[in-house]
């Protein structure tokens, strides 16, 4: 994309005032884009083909990073397995055609790591997107994700629609959820151990054994990565997001449990369900074709993480 007129285009974040959406904004704006819009979600309900209409209507974009979606740890999946898929293939359908018929001159579609086959070797690149079925657990959420990336190619080749698509990896950060109904892994053992070296218990309980292994990456990078992709990147093919390591939930709580001072014993409770056996991205593609790379150590982006639940969870 030219970098000089195109920094006037309207440019509308979906999602713009959620965990991810908000740090798109930003990025966006430190790199020069003048108009960026972030629609509530009490003005637009992006389910509704309507009020669809009447964003494109309203906001007349030239360009859009649907970000919003419908989120959820492993609990959250498996109890709304219906309204997970329902409310992400609804937003993203909708979102993408009345963009196309409004003359959108890009789309960005944030997918989900989620949308891999539950077996994929490891690193999982990108031509194995279809070769399985997803764990089971996330299934309906990662499918309806990955619809995005079937509309966008099917646009692309019949109406010419340049339709881009990212799968990021786990993400944490500052102002991610903290609520142990609906959150994910990192937020969700940040406060167990937070609660208990508070009550002075003498152990916490995680889901599943501890052996499954996962990809992390920070919030901002991302947020980074949308941006450049946002600038630089115009082709069907999809694009890892992620930080390149591979990490054992095991490990992953030694870790938390020493940087927020929990001492006491670890226990796994293996009714409840792992997850994907293991996670972890071929991160080449997004340095090759838009030149991002993940920046931010693990163990300070858990620090920071730690450090905004400790100052904002009475807010």
């Amino acid at each position: 994309m030219d970098r000089g007129p195109e920094r006037e285009a309207r440019i509308v974040v979906t999602g713009g005032s959620g965990f991810l959406g908000s740090r798109v904004v930003r990025a966006l704006e430190g790199r020069g884009w003048r108009n960026v819009l972030a629609p509530r979600r009490s003005a637009y309900d992006l389910k509704r083909e309507r009020d669809v209409e009447r964003l494109y209507e309203d906001l007349r974009p030239d360009l859009v990073i649907h970000v919003a979606g419908l989120t959820g740890g492993i609990g959250a999946n498996r109890a709304s397995p219906g309204h997970f898929f329902y409310e992400n293939v609804m937003m993203g359908t909708f979102l993408m055609e009345y963009a196309r018929r409004s003359g959108v001159k890009k789309f960005l579609s944030v997918g989900t790591i989620c949308s891999y086959p539950k077996l994929t070797p490891v690193p999982f690149r990108e031509e194995n997107l279809w070769n399985g079925y997803p764990e089971e657990t996330n299934a309906p959420y990662g499918l309806a994700k990955k619809m995005l990336l079937v509309q966008g190619q099917a646009y692309r080749e019949q109406y010419g629609f340049n339709a881009i698509y990212l799968l990021p990896v786990n993400l944490y950060g500052p102002g991610d959820n903290f609520d142990l109904e609906s959150s994910h892994v990192i937020p969700a053992l940040i406060r167990k151990c937070v609660e208990a070296l508070e009550r002075q218990e003498p152990e916490i309980v995680c889901w599943g054994d501890g052996s499954p292994t996962r990809e992390f990456l920070y919030v901002e990078d991302c947020a980074e990565a949308i941006a450049l992709a946002m600038e630089r990147y115009d082709s069907a093919d999809p694009v890892n997001i992620g930080a390149g390591f591979e990490l054992p939930i095991r490990e992953l709580i030694r870790l938390i449990a020493e940087l927020t001072g929990f001492q006491g014993k670890i226990v796994w409770d293996p009714e409840k369900p792992n997850g994907q056996p293991r996670r972890c991205l071929d991160v080449h593609r997004a340095w090759e074709a838009f030149g991002f790379k993940a920046k931010t150590d693990f163990r300070e982006g858990l620090r920071s993480t730690i450090r905004w639940y400790l100052e904002h969870r009475g807010s």
